[in-house]
């Protein structure tokens, strides 16, 4: 059978007429733009958070742009960052004329490793943004205390993480604010573009709201130059649906990469670790296997969607060459780069999709070990 790296149409069929009604209402109110969707999303995705605010943006990359002009990040300053992560996280720093230095990972989490981030910090430095990888919190603690000691703004990339829980606290209340994505695939995902921004900063709210929105006071009154990253009310319909389903779902990824973990178990494959003090949603379920590139193929071969997030660290991207970074500038970042896979994963994988998987994964190793 062929297997999809993500079955968005399975999630569909499972709500589908919550889903139909929303999209029904929009168009029988004609609130496509803004309006009464937006701002019901926008209070009901703030207290699934646990913040005061949540600001409908166009997307998890607008997210990432507004936060940074909003807090007034520029020409000249640094936000340190991890070069293991989808390309929107740098390129915001770089839009608003910032720079982003970047800090090796953790192996274990794959995210930016706290213990190397106090030796970038420099005088330009005015934020940090963890990346919550693959729906695994990074570790927050430690990173707001060095924010602390620096007085520095933490901004989380919440992008992959709906949900998650760190030390019983959900991404999105960790930092001074946080930027989500609602890209179709993601864990709470609409049916086009979409993201927000949250926060407990009234100040910042406020400010993102007008910046969305083209800098507007009123009407036809602009106070500042802005953009145009609004929220559309169809696709703040379509995630109101689908909130209230964010924790079944969520759990059943949690089952699903338990299930994995134990038929992986006897493989020379390393699977995701489940660290004590959070509770990740697995957006990615994201194994480690030798010769990655043979097994990619052999499962593709299978018929089974497995991807790579992500085969070139941001260092290594050509858009970065300006930032003079080699190879082996942050060993593991590239190490994972180059081992990691990941497999199907979303709550309606069923058992037998999951055995053929393994099933495949095996067959692959076999192969490339003869190889």
């Amino acid at each position: 059978m062929t297997i999809p790296l993500v079955d968005l149409k399975a999630q569909y069929h499972s709500i589908q007429d919550e889903i139909d009604a929303a999209i029904r209402r929009v168009i029988d109110n004609t609130a496509f733009i803004m309006g009464r969707e937006v701002a019901a999303f926008e209070e009901a995705f703030a207290d699934y958070c646990g913040v005061r605010h949540a600001v409908g943006v166009s997307s998890g990359t607008g997210a990432l742009f507004l936060t940074l002009l909003g807090y007034g990040i520029g020409p000249g300053d640094e936000v340190i960052t991890t070069p293991f992560t989808f390309f929107a996280t740098g390129e915001a720093i770089s839009q608003v004329g910032a720079r982003p230095v970047f800090v090796d990972i953790d192996p274990v989490t794959y995210n930016i490793d706290p213990a190397r981030i106090e030796a970038a910090i420099t005088p330009h430095t005015r934020a940090i943004m963890p990346v919550h990888l693959y729906g695994q919190p990074a570790a927050m603690e430690e990173i707001n205390e060095i924010a602390r000691r620096h007085d520095l703004l933490v901004i989380e990339d919440a992008a992959q993480a709906h949900g998650s829980l760190y030390r019983g606290r959900r991404a999105g209340s960790l930092g001074h604010a946080a930027c989500f994505s609602f890209y179709p695939s993601k864990n709470l995902g609409c049916y086009g573009d979409g993201g927000a921004v949250v926060t407990d900063d009234d100040e910042l709210a406020d400010r993102v709201r007008r910046l969305r929105d083209h800098g507007r006071i009123n009407k036809y009154e602009h106070g500042e130059l802005g953009y145009g990253h609004r929220l559309d009310g169809m696709q703040a319909a379509i995630l109101s649906a689908k909130l209230p389903h964010l924790d079944e779902w969520n759990e059943g990824r949690r089952d699903r990469a338990a299930r994995y973990a134990r038929l992986l178990a006897d493989m020379p494959v390393v699977t995701p670790e489940h660290l004590p003090d959070t509770t990740p949603v697995y957006h990615c379920y994201v194994v480690r296997v030798p010769d990655r590139d043979r097994v990619l193929q052999a499962l593709k071969e299978a018929g089974i969607g497995a991807g790579v997030h992500y085969p070139i660290p941001l260092h290594l991207q050509p858009a970065y060459r300006f930032l003079e970074l080699e190879e082996g500038s942050f060993p593991v970042a590239e190490r994972m780069a180059r081992e990691v896979i990941s497999l199907p994963m979303y709550a309606e994988l069923s058992d037998e999709q999951q055995d053929e998987v393994v099933a495949a994964i095996q067959a692959a190793l076999e192969q490339t070990a003869v190889a």
